[in-house]
């Protein structure tokens, strides 16, 4: 398992999203089960609504760690990354939402792979506390993210 404050790889290198719709700042742990990101809330965000992070930009974030998750893997496998997609979110609880300029880690544990499904456990949290939570299927496409 690789755990660290530091970032453990360059982020386009391993997530198809580039600005103005990046929501993570930093990979700063990644094996087969868990992943963590970074992210400080920027007002120029396009998912931020009245000083805010919505929470459609919750989930997008929550979608990106599980993007950068499997991109990660796949370059230190030597694979091409890939692309994913949202295939389902169920009981999304958002606490509250954080300001801009507020630092969130976000973590991902992966309940269940099969067939190109996965399915996690994600949680956002502001400081210690954890501020939502969310089961979400990401399904992997065949499509190279780089293209």
């Amino acid at each position: 398992m690789t755990t660290m404050n530091e970032p453990i790889a360059n982020l386009y290198d391993i997530i198809p999203q580039r600005p103005p719709m990046v929501l993570i700042d930093s990979l700063v742990q990644c094996d087969s089960t868990a992943t963590v990101t970074k992210y400080k809330v920027s007002a120029d965000c396009l998912l931020v609504d009245n000083g805010k992070l919505t929470a459609e930009g919750m989930l997008e974030n929550i979608a990106q760690t599980c993007a950068a998750r499997i991109g990660y893997l796949n370059l230190q496998a030597g694979a091409t990354v890939k692309l994913g997609f949202i295939g389902a979110v169920k009981d999304f609880i958002a606490n509250e939402r954080p300001n801009v300029g507020d630092k969130i880690r976000t973590q991902v544990t992966v309940r269940e792979e099969i067939f190109g499904i996965t399915l996690v456990d994600a949680d956002i949290f502001s400081g210690d506390k954890a501020i939502a939570h969310t089961t979400m299927k990401i399904a992997l496409s065949d499509i190279d993210a780089a293209k």
